[in-house]
């Protein structure tokens, strides 16, 4: 009752054989390959690139400053 036995997989793979076709799954496979490498490549681009300047104070927004002390660092004096 809990998992299927190896001839409900076998079935199964039948079905989506027939539905699909091998030539539309393995279209699909490419995609996912080329999406992954992408995604690689957009991760390592990102490690190369250094942040920009600091963001810049909107008007009517305050923007905290960075060297500013925090709320706990004032109370406590650290």
């Amino acid at each position: 009752m809990g998992s299927f036995s190896l001839m409900h997989w076998v079935i199964v793979l039948l079905v989506v054989m027939l539905l699909f076709g091998s030539g539309r799954i393995s279209g699909l496979m490419g995609d996912v390959a080329k999406g992954i490498k992408s995604f690689k490549k957009g991760m390592e681009d990102d490690e190369d690139v250094k942040p920009a300047k600091p963001a810049q104070r909107i008007e009517g927004q305050r923007v905290p400053e960075q060297d500013a002390p925090t709320a706990t660092e004032e109370k406590t004096g650290v």
